[in-house]
């Protein structure tokens, strides 16, 4: 526990691929908001400041107190991180005379400096910031430069203390994860130890101590963090781990049946609930995306707590929420962040729920759940399932819910996702699906004028979910699959293709 690495998070969109970067070098990271850090630092061998959409010059600016941190333990500061050091600490932030956004290049890096050891000259940097250090603080030394920011880098003498007005978690600054392996390895002497092995024996281990001999409830999805979650649990709790595969109505075409058989093989102890009639018509008549999803976990709660009485002496109920589940679901009040959606499986249970909750994959990311997943040895086929939202198709139908709805998407559906395992593309996709849009367009089919639904799908490539890029599919294979939805599947005369990359679009649509 002397290993983990505390990022605070000043609402920054980079936030969570710092942890991310940090996390591929086997150490342990986690978020917490700035206005609400750990009371416990001890755990911590060093911290990273993030950036923000704030300004250190605003009226009230984001100002955590960092007394226990600066001068203590190992402390980078990432863009406001390091005008927040600057600005309270002796120096000068400014507006800058040109908004710093893009690509740049170290022109100046000074000789002699572990942070910055393996990084060439000339080494490409990402940055994101209108204001810029015009006067470095108290006892800094400038260690790196660009062409317009003379104040890329510096540290603190006799302090372990560095920042950088650039962002090296982005994938555009190309010695980034060198420069933060310089900083938590080199400086700060965190042990690379974080690995799925260890990351299995670990969570094995507190499962045991925590639950002992009682009974757990797991709702099975199908998808990989429920099944990796499962598998965890019936490692280290064996028959007392009752696993229930909720059918909502809203899933993939046959994707009760074909799940149901998948277990099978798993040794786990599964019951199927067909509890579709009781999802859909709580949906009836709801068209806003919060109060679907909000539907849709208060349903799926209350079939659990049925069920629950059913399995004697059960006393906790688990969840394969991933990090990415708990980051996107912090609100404004919580934490910098304001809440981007609500996640079904993220925030508890009602008081009349008597089950405690547990979730052994809550602080890892999706890739981080295969990798746990193959330790476990897992089939590669399973793994590779693409991401499936909790709320299922009903955040795929825009606007209202009903069965035809829940038919038509279906279908389609099914149509996109066996082409891409037809024409070999399944595993080179992240993610995919298709949306039903509240739209209707004119059509000729025959002689006949047609006025019927349009079908958007979406197909992106991603490494956790947190950012994604849209898949440049083949031409052909678009058109085939086109082809097949508006002639097989009724309702539907036109198919478009969602080129929007994650940010500034999410995933869903909804």
């Amino acid at each position: 526990m002397q290993n983990n690495v505390l990022i605070l998070d000043f609402g920054s969109q980079y936030t969570q691929l710092i942890a991310r970067r940090v996390r591929e070098l086997n150490i342990y990271s986690e978020i917490k908001p700035y206005n609400n850090p750990p009371k416990d630092l001890s755990i911590y061998k060093a911290v990273i400041l993030s950036g923000s959409p704030h300004s250190v010059r605003e009226g009230n600016p984001p100002h955590p107190d960092l007394s226990e941190i600066k001068g203590k333990k190992p402390l980078l500061g990432v863009c406001y991180g390091a005008q927040y050091l600057a600005h309270f600490h002796g120096g000068e932030v400014g507006q800058s005379n040109t908004r710093e956004y893009g690509r740049a290049n170290l022109s100046m890096i000074k000789e002699g400096e572990p942070f910055l050891e393996g990084v060439s000259a000339n080494s490409q940097v990402w940055m994101s910031h209108s204001d810029t250090i015009k006067k470095l603080p108290e006892g800094a030394v400038r260690i790196a430069s660009t062409h317009d920011v003379e104040n890329a880098g510096y540290r603190i003498e006799g302090e372990d203390t560095y920042a950088i007005q650039f962002h090296p978690e982005v994938y555009h600054s190309t010695d980034g994860k060198k420069i933060l392996e310089n900083f938590l390895v080199k400086i700060a002497g965190v042990a690379q130890t974080w690995t799925p092995d260890a990351f299995v024996e670990t969570t094995v281990a507190d499962l045991k101590s925590k639950i002992g001999n009682d009974r757990v409830i797991l709702g099975l999805s199908g998808g990989v963090d429920s099944t990796v979650a499962a598998t965890l649990l019936h490692k280290a709790i064996g028959k007392n781990l009752h696993c229930i595969f909720v059918n909502n109505g809203l899933l993939r075409k046959n994707e009760y049946t074909d799940v149901l058989k998948q277990y099978e093989g798993l040794g786990l102890n599964v019951k199927g609930v067909d509890a579709s009639a009781r999802f859909l018509d709580a949906l009836e008549g709801e068209s806003d995306p919060e109060t679907k999803r909000k539907a849709i976990g208060r349903v799926f709660v209350e079939v659990f707590d049925d069920e629950s009485k059913l399995v004697e002496n059960a006393t906790w109920l688990a969840q394969g929420t991933i990090y990415p589940d708990v980051i996107e679901s912090v609100s404004a009040t919580g934490g910098p962040s304001a809440t981007i959606k609500s996640h079904h499986n993220v925030g508890g249970l009602p008081d009349y729920m008597k089950l405690n909750v547990v979730e052994p994959l809550r602080m890892i990311f999706k890739d981080e759940v295969r990798r746990v997943g193959a330790t476990l040895g897992l089939s590669q086929e399973l793994l590779g399932r693409h991401p499936f939202p909790g709320p299922g198709l009903a955040i795929r139908i825009l606007g209202d819910i009903t069965r035809e709805k829940v038919r038509i998407l279906q279908e389609v559906d099914h149509i996109f996702i066996k082409g891409l395992r037809d024409w070999g593309l399944y595993d080179k996709v992240w993610q995919a699906g298709a949306m039903l849009l509240p739209v209707n367009s004119v059509g000729v089919m025959g002689d006949e004028r047609t006025y019927e639904k349009c079908v958007a799908l979406r197909a992106v490539e991603s490494t956790d979910g947190m950012t994604a890029d849209w898949v440049h599919l083949p031409y052909e294979f678009m058109q085939k699959v086109s082809n097949d939805i508006i002639n097989k599947v009724k309702g539907v005369n036109r198919v478009v293709y969602d080129i929007s990359s994650k940010p500034p679009a999410t995933i869903e649509w909804e």
